[in-house]
């Protein structure tokens, strides 16, 4: 597994790959460095198949406080090939996650504005501490969004709740997140790694490519009439009834015990 300057990378028996962003002082703000290496580990995640699923947190007080004014990374300004970039490391941010085929679980210790708000909205799911906050916060600086907000928010609790948040900039509490759906879950902020250790276990358990497959249909679902949906929900429902795991699954139903999920 790669060393990485700003994220501390450690993965479980069980499969469970936790992404910290490591860079407490700044409140893991995003710097050149942080911007290329997390794309890198969540790619790297992907494609082992020893991890089953892929928990994104912070270390310190902060989730992730978004780009870091005082070593920012670049945005398309300075080669020709940086300002040609349609994307920047921002973008790339969001489809690393959006495109990895295994649960990712955003576990929000602390604050996440920004890029850091983008990470999180971008997860598969949410959870956070108690006392934690999220918020765009672009407006306070002048700025638009980046980091897909502006895609994701509407689609996860409305547009009309989105448009709030982002146009006024404003703090969005532990309380108000878990009542609107913008995360699935509060857990308390003492012992917070161990109760998001245990959520995440839950899916380190579960059959891999029956969620890979789920996750597929999830993302596009939004996105794709319906007739098409159908379809591609019966190719993949059709690919998982050719697995092992689903074959586990029946004879653990007649033998009344939990199957053992193995990925084949």
């Amino acid at each position: 597994m790669t060393d990485y300057r700003h994220l501390d990378v450690r993965t479980t028996e069980s499969g469970v790959r936790t992404i910290t962003l490591n860079r407490p002082e700044r409140l893991n703000a995003v710097n050149p460095s942080l911007a290329l290496e997390l794309p890198a580990a969540l790619r790297e995640a992907h494609a082992d198949d020893e991890v089953r699923v892929i928990v994104l947190t912070g270390a310190g007080r902060a989730f992730c406080a978004g780009l870091d004014l005082s070593e920012p990374a670049g945005l398309g300004a300075g080669s020709r090939a940086d300002r040609l970039d349609d994307l920047a490391w921002v973008g790339r941010w969001v489809l690393a996650v959006a495109e990895c085929e295994k649960p990712v679980i955003a576990a929000l210790n602390g604050v996440a504005a920004g890029a850091g708000f983008g990470l999180a909205l971008a997860a598969d799911i949410r959870v956070i501490a108690t006392g934690a906050s999220l918020m765009a916060g672009y407006i306070r600086r002048g700025l638009s969004p980046d980091a897909g907000v502006s895609w994701w928010l509407p689609r996860l609790i409305g547009a009309g709740r989105a448009t709030e948040i982002i146009l006024t900039g404003r703090d969005v509490t532990a309380d108000e997140a878990e009542r609107i759906g913008l995360v699935s879950r509060q857990l308390p902020a003492d012992d917070f790694g161990s109760h998001v250790a245990t959520y995440a276990e839950s899916f380190a358990a579960g059959p891999p490519i029956a969620l890979a497959l789920s996750k597929r249909l999830l993302r596009s679902a939004l996105e794709q009439p319906l007739r098409d949906h159908l379809r591609d929900e019966l190719t993949h429902i059709r690919t998982a009834f050719g697995t092992e795991d689903v074959q586990e699954a029946l004879v653990a139903f007649r033998e009344k015990r939990t199957p053992v999920f193995r990925g084949r």
